[in-house]
């Protein structure tokens, strides 16, 4: 601190205003809690290693068909209470399901934190899963379905997966087909969250006004309940060059593109973020420009890197119209060859570290990104590694880094899906 002309100067990274406190109960849960005493707010997220990667065939879409099953009523709750109950203290809750994990969270005001806690942990151990209520929820999650097939731009991704990955886990939707949809009963859903729902696989994360103090609050709720997992052994997937293509009565063509990636904890990951982001992460990259600015053939289009616990995809989407298909899958294939023949210049290089870290430093001034970053490092990687870390690996990249990362990616052969009109 220091006294300048009359005025106070303080000088603190912002890091150090910001706790974050771990804690493992007796039954191997896991509690981050991370106080962020300038917000009013307070996020708990409920993070379980399980998703459809976690599924067969034969039960597809069950991880997130459990997700809805958790608002449709408890023993003390129901469903149209449990909404009530956040609308009256002007909170929100929510959940999502993805290839490895489920989260179920809510963010309410500080002064309703332990009240939020309490409906979760009803949600979570007093849910019914009433026959009649999973027959309901069946039409709800069936028309999802059909919503996401309407949605051509969407689903392709799901495709785009399936001709990846063919018949291991990472290759199936999400949501699962009609078929395995209809098949669930009160007594699949329940032995599925018996099963996959195990403390030693669960985390909870809690960010905004909260002190540790709070850890105990949630090891009262959390820190007792045993259950036995199913131990099934992740295999780690191969990836195949294959293409999908799909008729539908769309006014676009669809296309995407995808590329063996790297798993979650690569070192070479930072050098993989700013390739992507030269690529097809904003407006001044490569795709936007040469696609949409330069030659007019999509308005979307696109390119993002997808990880998991062992392996991970780079893909490239766009849309067009139908006749303009074979010219947009060859302006790609220009760009990408002008890439990994120049590699990238000193001004996408040092710009693309910049935005980058600004996309970090941006991202995280919410509870609910707080609670999502510290739950999701806790769950798959076990540590939390702090901004300002973060940001010293982006400059740490060097363009040698980079290099090396266009070769690897996309010196390999790609995956293909397309959705377009007959």
């Amino acid at each position: 601190m220091k006294e300048d002309n009359g005025t106070i100067r303080c000088t603190v990274d912002w890091e150090d205003l910001i706790l974050l406190q771990k804690h493992t109960c007796k039954n191997g849960l896991r509690v981050v809690v991370e106080n962020m005493p300038s917000v009013r707010s307070v996020t708990i997220g409920i993070w379980i290693l399980t998703g459809s990667r976690n599924e067969e065939a034969k039960n597809n879409g069950l991880s997130h068909f459990l997700e809805h099953m958790f608002f449709k009523g408890t023993k003390n709750r129901s469903a149209k209470e449990i909404a009530e109950a956040f609308d009256a203290i002007g909170g929100m809750v929510n959940a999502f399901t993805s290839k490895e994990y489920t989260c179920y969270y809510a963010k309410v005001l500080d002064t309703h934190k332990d009240f939020a806690l309490e409906v979760l942990a009803d949600m979570f151990f007093e849910s019914q899963f009433a026959q009649e209520e999973i027959e309901k929820e069946q039409k709800v999650v069936l028309e999802e379905i059909k919503m996401a097939e309407d949605t051509p731009d969407d689903i392709i991704h799901d495709w785009l997966a399936e001709a990846a990955y063919g018949k291991h886990p990472l290759g199936l939707p999400i949501l699962g087909t009609e078929d395995t949809l209809m098949s669930f009963t009160s007594e699949s859903v329940r032995n599925y969250k018996e099963s996959h729902y195990v403390p030693e696989k669960m985390v909870v994360s809690v960010a905004g006004n909260v002190d540790e103090s709070f850890i105990q609050t949630v090891e009262g709720h959390f820190g007792a309940f045993q259950a036995d997992s199913a131990h099934r052994t992740l295999e780690v997937p191969g990836f195949n060059p294959n293409m999908i293509s799909r008729t539908k009565e769309t006014e676009q063509a669809h296309l995407a593109i995808g590329y063996q990636g790297l798993k979650l904890d690569d070192p070479s990951s930072y050098s993989l973020m700013v390739v992507n982001n030269v690529l097809g992460g904003s407006m001044s990259s490569r795709l936007f420009q040469d696609v949409r600015e330069e030659k007019g053939l999509a308005y979307s289009v696109f390119s993002y890197h997808s990880t998991h616990m062992d392996s991970g995809m780079l893909t490239i989407y766009a849309g067009t119209g139908k006749e303009q298909l074979e010219k947009l899958q060859k302006t790609i294939s220009e760009t990408l060859s002008k890439l990994k023949a120049d590699g990238i210049t000193d001004k996408e290089f040092n710009n693309t570290k910049e935005q980058l870290k600004g996309n970090y430093m941006l991202g995280l001034e919410s509870t609910n990104s707080r609670m999502s970053r510290n739950g999701r490092n806790e769950l798959l990687l076990g540590k939390h590694p702090s901004l300002n870390e973060l940001i010293e690996r982006i400059d740490n990249v060097t363009m040698d880094d980079v290099d090396a990362v266009i070769q690897e990616i996309f010196g390999k052969e790609q995956a293909t899906a397309i959705v377009a009109p007959k």
